[in-house]
């Protein structure tokens, strides 16, 4: 299989509180708590490994309280190229309720400096410049620490994209538009975040699809969109696609995107068709969204997904169904 490295710049200890109801300004009581090395390039780490592939990962961590990602990284057999800085990485808390309602608290992350990011570039460049070790992809996710500004992120994409590596990209706001800009091989926006990206709503499929096909013809050779329970919106290099999941019943959506960004970058590595990488993408991500945690690849019912999958292309009244 293929080397990937991921970049997750602003990476968290995710804490996990399960509660049956969230009273404000009063003593809560959780039912479950869970601590885990989290950060959405991480996530993508896990599922590519888990599907075979060397995988390295790498960004900022906090020296104080890397221990949690030390444990994790060798439970998962991902190789730790996360550079260390003084201090602590963030803690984001997620509070669960029964009924369904999740609220995150996120931090605001490690403050990264000028020196910081030259470390980045000299231990990339000992990577790439290395026929051993230069990836066959990276992957770049999540939010922007302090320190790193969107600005920053365009210039790290350019500078990877001439040494001939591609670049998938998963993230929001400004950092997402400078990605754009900066041409990345993919990107995956939700329906919102490409809303605003293109600067207007998009109230139907037929909006949707336009806006995608835009991104696509601006330079980035896979426009992913995620659409929550509607499944997903693919613009690339064999048309456009759109895939429906099966019915699942939902107890978490965090890892979702991530795991669907990693089967996607799978499918291209592994020269899987296009319809054969959706549908699996889709399938695992639905699976990811049955419990807390990145989609399980050895899930006994995966086939049983994909057949539950509707993968169709959008042009030329071409369809491909379950």
């Amino acid at each position: 299989m293929a080397r990937v490295l991921t970049l997750t710049l602003n990476p968290a200890l995710d804490l996990a509180i399960h509660l049956p109801s969230l009273t404000l300004g009063a003593v809560n009581r959780t039912g479950a708590t869970h601590l885990e090395a989290a950060g959405k390039g991480v996530n993508v780490a896990r599922v590519l490994k888990a599907l075979g592939h060397e995988v390295a990962v790498s960004g900022f961590l906090g020296a104080h309280n890397d221990g949690a990602f030390v444990r994790a990284f060798a439970d998962w057999n991902l190789e730790d190229a996360f550079l260390r800085l003084a201090g602590e990485t963030r803690i984001n808390a997620k509070l669960a309720e029964a009924e369904g309602r999740v609220t995150d608290i996120n931090g605001p992350g490690l403050e990264v400096a000028h020196d910081d990011l030259a470390r980045l570039y000299a231990a990339l460049e000992a990577r790439v410049m290395d026929a051993a070790r230069c990836p066959d992809a990276v992957v770049i996710a999540g939010s922007l620490p302090p320190g790193v500004s969107p600005d920053d992120l365009a210039v790290l994409i350019d500078w990877l994209r001439e040494y001939d590596v591609p670049v998938w990209v998963d993230t929001s706001g400004a950092a997402l538009n400078a990605a754009i800009a900066a041409m990345p091989n993919a990107v995956k926006p939700n329906e919102t975040e490409l809303a605003e990206w293109s600067g207007e709503p998009l109230e139907d499929a037929a909006s949707r699809l336009a806006a995608a096909t835009r991104l696509h013809a601006s330079g980035t050779e896979h426009a992913l969109v995620s659409l929550g329970g509607e499944g997903v919106l693919w613009v690339g290099p064999e048309r456009a696609w759109q895939a429906t999941p099966p019915r699942v019943e939902v107890a978490s959506t965090v890892c979702a995107g991530d795991t669907l960004l990693a089967v996607m970058l799978h499918g291209r590595l592994a020269g899987l068709t296009a319809e054969a990488t959706l549908r699996l993408a889709t399938a695992l991500s639905a699976e990811a969204v049955r419990h807390v945690g990145v989609g399980d690849v050895h899930a006994p019912d995966l086939d049983q997904l994909q057949q539950n999958t509707c993968v169709r292309r959008l042009d030329d009244n071409a369809r491909e169904d379950s």
